[in-house]
């Protein structure tokens, strides 16, 4: 197979893999974190980077699978620096993501 097909179907695994991670988060949250572990290691081995709205979904440091409002706080901050704080509940890391 090209280069190009591998990163194809590595890119749709990884997409189906968060889709996944979702469906069964409620019933199983450990499962849905193994989703996303195996998502981001396929996406590791093949080279392929991660969407911008997958990166936003797991913790970067811990590796859990977020849901807003069940295991990350999403909080608006204004002044200056306007951005959205996601903050992981597990392992307290603070995601920033600037506004525009």
């Amino acid at each position: 197979m090209r280069r190009r097909e591998v990163k194809d179907i590595a890119l749709q695994r990884v997409w189906r893999l968060f889709e996944l991670a979702e469906e069964v988060h409620q019933r199983s949250p450990e499962l849905a974190d193994r989703y996303v572990d195996l998502a981001r290691r396929v996406a590791m081995r093949c080279r392929v980077r991660l969407p911008r709205p997958l990166r936003r979904r797991f913790c970067h440091r811990c590796g859990r699978f977020l849901v807003p409002g069940v295991n990350c706080r999403v909080r608006l901050t204004g002044g200056g620096s306007s951005h959205v704080a996601v903050t992981c509940l597990s392992c307290g890391h603070v995601h920033r993501i600037p506004l525009t």
